[in-house]
């Protein structure tokens, strides 16, 4: 059973949402014309591209290709350019950051402590994002509340220091997210179809088992309130200057087994 068939199940009021979300899109349009939406190839994201599709807005879309990413995530970036007919701009890290942290904490730094592991991702992520933002007076985003506490209270528009960042499925399931997807016959990551609910970088991202929370696969060896990367935790503002701390620190007592396992399962992957 492929992903389509086991989660395509849209709530009641499944169109309201959709013409909420087209409506959205539009408003937010109207006043802010430098959109770009952020995209992770994910579920959500391809659901996010073709909704401003629909709503007929004018805004760019943009991945980040942390280097670590999917063979699977990236075979959908000349998809969504063929089916729309747009550029999917990709920004990468700093060559030279990355070389060095490497060298630095080795390729698998991430599962030696919470430190490093999102110090990596200042590299490969929020770096290249800040360039991705510059010039833009707002960014699109496929959160859901649904998707992590985290995440619980995420609104439709924040107000960010230098724009906005618009979610138009914040209130959408996971089933509606799906049966959007059927009905408009939309492309998918296949990792989907193998368990993998919530897709990041490849290290950092394994298939969840059944009765597991939506995102239990991305930074297993963490504890809850560690899971996430920064995208969605602090505005994009500096970063472009801002410099990462890479010293390795010792992982709290209560996480150390944790992230021995972690490197078990790598070891073993």
């Amino acid at each position: 059973m492929n992903a389509l068939a086991l989660y395509d199940k849209p709530s009641a009021d499944f169109t309201a949402k959709v013409s909420r979300a087209i409506a959205l899109l539009r408003e937010t349009a109207a006043s802010h014309p430098r959109l770009t939406q952020a995209s992770s190839l994910g579920a959500e994201d391809m659901v996010v591209t073709h909704l401003m599709h629909l709503a007929n807005i004018e805004a760019s879309v943009f991945v980040l290709d942390t280097g670590k990413l999917h063979t699977e995530t990236l075979a959908l970036i000349p998809q969504i350019e063929r089916r729309y007919g747009t550029s999917v701009q990709v920004f990468r890290p700093r060559q030279e950051s990355v070389i060095h942290f490497v060298r630095k904490n080795g390729e698998e730094a991430m599962y030696q402590s919470i430190e490093l592991r999102k110090a990596c991702c200042d590299i490969r992520k929020m770096e290249p994002l800040a360039r991705a933002l510059a010039g833009h007076d707002g960014w699109i985003t496929g959160l859901r509340r649904e998707q992590s506490n985290a995440r619980a209270e995420v609104g439709e528009i924040i107000q960010e220091p230098e724009r906005v960042k618009v979610s138009p499925l914040v209130e959408w399931t996971w089933g509606d997210v799906w049966h959007f997807i059927g009905l408009h016959r939309l492309e998918y990551n296949a990792l989907h179809d193998q368990f993998f609910p919530s897709i990041g970088c490849a290290p950092c991202t394994r298939a969840i088992s059944v009765g597991e929370d939506f995102r239990a696969g991305r930074w297993w060896w963490e504890q809850e309130s560690a899971k996430e990367c920064g995208l969605h935790v602090q505005p994009v503002s500096s970063l472009l200057s801002s410099t990462v701390r890479t010293e390795p620190v010792e992982a709290p007592a209560n996480t150390t087994s944790v992230l021995r396992q972690a490197q078990d399962e790598r070891s073993l992957s």
